[in-house]
């Protein structure tokens, strides 16, 4: 059996997560890592995608995180979200519609900078869309 370590997962909103983990896959800026107990100590940002954290027992939360940071040390595995979601609670129906509303935003921008923001926003529901594998 594998190790286990302590793995916090944090929104400004809420604490999603506080448990013993064997693994946790990871969305880094630079493309997916798993952190696993006794990891080298690390800090990193993260890009939008599903955090898969399996837990002591065997089972398995999957949470989408727009961005965030992770912080791994000899305390465990602290992951600060700008904004996350269970997997099971994001609705395809709802993101379709946030992203056909995105689009148009992107269309409609008047100025460079508008047109950044929109489009950062339309990328994060597309990954957010994909996360709910539909």
């Amino acid at each position: 059996m594998a190790e286990s370590f302590q793995f916090e997962l944090v929104s400004p909103e809420r604490l999603l997560l506080s448990e013993a983990a064997t693994a946790v896959i990871v969305p880094g800026t630079e493309g997916y890592f798993t952190v696993m107990a006794k990891h080298a100590p690390l800090m990193t940002t993260l890009k939008p995608g599903v955090v898969v954290a399996t837990l002591e027992g065997g089972s398995e939360e999957k949470i989408f995180v727009l961005g965030g940071f992770a912080d791994v040390n000899q305390n465990g595995f602290t992951l600060l979200a700008e904004r996350a979601t269970r997997v099971d609670d994001l609705n395809p129906a709802e993101l379709d519609q946030q992203i056909k509303d995105a689009e148009e935003d992107v269309t409609d921008a008047k100025s460079p900078e508008d047109k950044a923001r929109a489009e950062h926003a339309l990328d994060q529901l597309r990954e957010a869309r994909v996360a709910v594998g539909m």
